[in-house]
């Protein structure tokens, strides 16, 4: 028996090496493009585009604004096509989540997750949609559209205003319907946002 297991592929996909003396860098293929022909290393201004932290008090977020009209059509144009002209029912087929409505389901038999339901800070929506949207080029939007978008999707679910301008200092200061859902870390050296 070998003293080394090189490759193992799991259900198609993932790839594991194993050595007695640990796993290298060169025994776990680092190189998939090369080796299943797709795919690519990420170059610096790949992450560069997605390299941020926006923290919940505004730290982190990129200067920039939007306004509800500008992000009305940034969503049109960007965001309809999966998640759907009223944000709250998406595109079948596109495995998009909705974005709006939801709000008191969440102890629910049939809780609906979604911004305006679930998530505790307006950051991450705007960090979330810097790092991953649109789904076929992610990382592609520029801030002031991202500003824009989070302004009307935000405005559509009536947690702000639709004269709203948003900016790093007005998404801090975005009350969320969920804010207080979450228990707080308790942990000492763990910042807390409230």
């Amino acid at each position: 028996m070998s003293t080394n297991i090189k490759k193992m592929i799991l259900g198609g996909c993932c790839v594991i090496a194993l050595g007695l003396g640990g796993v290298t860098v060169a025994d776990a293929g680092n190189n998939y493009s090369h080796e299943y022909g797709f795919g690519s290393n990420a170059s610096a201004a790949d992450i560069a585009k997605v390299d941020t932290d926006v923290m919940p008090d505004g730290r982190g977020a990129p200067p920039g604004q939007g306004t509800y009209a500008e992000g009305k059509k940034v969503y049109a144009n960007t965001c309809a096509a999966c998640h759907g002209a009223d944000m709250a029912k998406p595109v079948k087929g596109t495995g998009a989540a909705p974005l709006r409505g939801g709000r008191g389901t969440l102890t629910s038999g049939k809780p609906k997750k979604t911004v305006e339901s679930y998530w505790p800070y307006a950051s991450t929506l705007f960090d979330y949609t810097k790092r991953a949207m649109p789904f076929n080029a992610p990382g592609s939007m520029k801030d002031n559209d991202i500003y824009a978008v989070v302004a009307y999707i935000l405005a559509e679910g009536k947690i702000i205003s639709k004269d709203t301008v948003m900016n790093a200092k007005a998404l801090a200061k975005v009350k969320m319907p969920n804010r207080n859902g979450f228990i707080s870390d308790p942990r000492p050296d763990v910042f807390n946002y409230d």
